[in-house]
């Protein structure tokens, strides 16, 4: 139970650092050490260990009744920075002070036991509840179970409150906001934009000076290619590239969605609508093309036409996931970042070589958010029929 109740609590601070509450994981990492703390104490206190009784009281007090102060002026600053929070989090916080009021207690042997067996119970619940809630108000996306209002709050003026964003960050769903970030590309800005896997940058084709742009903001080697986004498959038709009857219906059973196509590059490129950014999209004989399966940046492409897209992080760092984490890692470097929310995957796209396809078949380049092995089922599915 010792080890249990430890990792489930840094496991809530792990997963709360990730999420950006630095609150949240602060406290749970201070619970799950003051948790094992105590445990261990408890218990060894109370048990044989290399055949002597291990006892805390005798004479060796002084480091853990250090410990246990430590952590109860640690956690009452916690209390309070949770009473601006909701009513939940100060609840645990308050009942994580009772446990180390045990823990001090037990230190100097004053420990009563239906005391300590309150606290313990009251623990308990509050934890029982709280995750209980948020779990609840996690899956549903509303406040089925309250988790109580700030107590705290902190009164400043408008100016305070408002920090000043980096760049432009309209909201997703607003179409005024579609049209800034799609009048930004077509003059040659970089956006931010949610996909279906991940967030990118995103810089208009017609715009090589945009997209070399995007190669500085990444850090990114020159030698990697940057792939092209288009709104739908009927656009590639319309190119007239020289694909083969095999590949057609290939990319028919995979677009729109988490799969990008790796083609033969030509001058039919210039007839999709990558105009002067032809050189810097793909390579000199191959280019990725993908249609992405959001409804939000299709509309954005049929606004501006084809986009030059990598995903929206520093090379060699992990994909931004939320729209906070493309402003906050590289907002001052962009003009515009569409805010969409959480994104519907934590990886990127799988990449397919295709450029071989009616030889040899496909290979897999990089697996994403779709396993590899379900690709090969829909290559053999489409190659059989």
């Amino acid at each position: 139970l010792i080890l249990i109740g430890g990792f489930v609590q840094l496991l809530a601070g792990f997963l709360s650092f990730r999420k950006y509450d630095h609150l949240g994981g602060a406290a749970f990492l201070t619970f799950s050490a003051l948790w094992s703390s105590y445990g261990a104490t408890r218990v060894l206190g109370a048990a044989p260990v290399s055949g002597h009784l291990l006892d805390i009281g005798a004479g060796n007090t002084e480091g853990f009744t250090a410990g246990s102060v430590a952590f109860l002026v640690l956690n009452a600053f916690l209390a309070i920075l949770a009473s601006s929070f909701n009513v939940v989090l100060l609840c645990l916080t308050l009942a994580m002070e009772l446990l180390t009021i045990c823990f001090l207690l037990f230190t100097l042997e004053k420990l009563p036991l239906p005391f300590e067996t309150v606290v313990l119970s009251i623990l308990c619940i509050v934890c029982f509840y709280g995750a209980t809630a948020s779990l609840a108000n996690c899956v549903f996306g509303k406040d089925l179970l309250v988790m109580g209002p700030p107590l705290l709050t902190v009164q400043s003026s408008k100016e305070d409150r408002e920090e000043p964003l980096p760049c432009v960050c309209p909201k997703s769903h607003l179409t005024s906001g579609l049209r800034t970030i799609a009048e930004l590309l077509n003059t040659g800005a970089v956006c931010g934009v949610p996909t279906d896997t991940v967030y990118a940058l995103a810089a208009s084709c017609k715009h090589p000076q945009a997209i070399e742009k995007v190669y500085r903001i990444k850090d990114r080697p020159q030698e990697k290619p940057i792939c092209i986004f288009i709104s739908n498959l009927e656009q590639l038709r319309a190119a007239a590239p020289p694909i083969s009857p095999l590949l057609w219906e290939f990319m028919e059973n995979v677009y729109p969605g988490g799969i990008g196509c790796i083609i033969q590059k030509g001058e039919w490129l210039k007839k999709l609508g990558v105009g002067a950014g032809y050189s810097r999209v793909g390579t000199q004989d191959s280019i990725m093309i993908r249609v992405p399966d959001l409804t939000v940046l299709v509309h954005l492409i049929d606004m501006t036409g084809p986009l030059a897209i990598t995903s929206a992080n520093p090379s060699g760092e992990v994909d931004s996931t939320h729209h906070d984490m493309v402003i906050s890692r590289l907002g001052h470097q962009l003009e515009g970042v569409l805010c969409d929310g959480e994104s519907d995957e934590v990886v990127a796209s799988t990449v397919v070589n295709c450029t071989k396809i009616d030889e040899s078949g496909i290979t897999i380049v990089r697996e994403g958010c779709i396993p590899a092995g379900k690709v090969l089922q829909i290559f053999e599915r489409v190659k059989n029929r």
